[in-house]
């Protein structure tokens, strides 16, 4: 169900117990000198997300949905408007692990930044390998294991964070459709499991009407949110289920029609 983002009121949904909340206001970024002249990545964007929300961003390339993320997660300051959300943590397009590290201690890396003593760390780490799908790969070097697998281990570490609020960009991006598929369902079990607000910034409309309650479409940059999608149908759903077949055409149309006059203004 498309919502008219200015009309929508203030929205009071259950808290979890990680708690946290998403709220950007007016939200504009522009970056210095490009060719002369200064590059508007991000402008007037209006999102809301409630405590254990999953919310799925997708937009054209360039349109700034990354900027968002490092917005939300304070890597970068807003130009204008306002920003107000719990602690969140960033796992970034790419896994970054160490790969003079092994597995458990990659995922321990957010505990020992903390200042939690090594062995502490890895064995809290170490307790969700088996519920993340990793047991017995705890000791393996990041060449070792397989694209899904390192993914797993990212996510665990940006689990551990303990932040109430996740930011994923583009996490299987550069995964085959088989293992992205796997990694989906997965994310979506263990989000189940560890509930955590999350912004997920996706380029796959498919995948984000798949695992999010609702999905922000943004326009050519500057981005700006051109439509939310409400996604209602019950998890787990499936590439066939007509509501999420009806809802991926929406977002295409949108997505291939761009900002329409007013759309998505402040």
């Amino acid at each position: 169900m498309a919502t008219d983002l200015k009309a929508r009121p203030a929205q009071s949904l259950p808290a979890v117990a990680t708690g946290g909340g998403v709220h950007l206001e007016n939200v504009s970024r522009t970056y210095g000198e490009h060719g002369g002249s200064r590059v508007r990545a991000l402008e007037g964007v209006y999102l809301h997300s409630g405590p254990g929300e999953l919310l799925a961003v997708v937009g054209p390339s360039g349109c700034g949905k990354s900027t968002l993320l490092e917005l939300i997660c304070g890597l970068q300051r807003p130009d204008g408007g306002s920003i107000a959300c719990a602690p969140a943590a960033l796992m970034p397009q790419h896994d970054l692990l160490l790969p003079w590290l092994s597995a458990v201690d990659n995922a321990a890396l957010a505990l020992r930044i903390a200042r939690l003593p090594r062995q502490q760390a890895r064995r809290r780490a170490a307790a969700l390998f088996e519920q993340l799908g990793l047991e017995g790969f705890e000791n393996a070097r990041p060449p070792e294991l397989s694209g899904g697998m390192r993914q797993r281990v990212a996510f665990l570490r940006t689990l551990l964070s303990g932040k109430p609020v996740l930011c994923l960009d583009e996490p299987f991006g550069a995964l085959d459709a088989i293992t992205r598929g796997e990694m989906q369902a997965w994310l979506s079990q263990t989000l189940a499991r560890e509930p955590r607000t999350v912004v997920l910034v996706t380029h796959d409309v498919e995948e984000a009407i798949l695992l999010a309650d609702r999905v922000a479409i943004l326009s050519p940059r500057p981005g700006r949110v051109m439509e939310e999608l409400e996604v209602s149908e019950s998890r787990p759903r499936a590439r066939t289920d007509a509501s999420v077949i009806a809802l991926r055409e929406r977002a295409l149309a949108v997505l291939s029609l761009g900002p329409a006059p007013g759309r998505g203004a402040a």
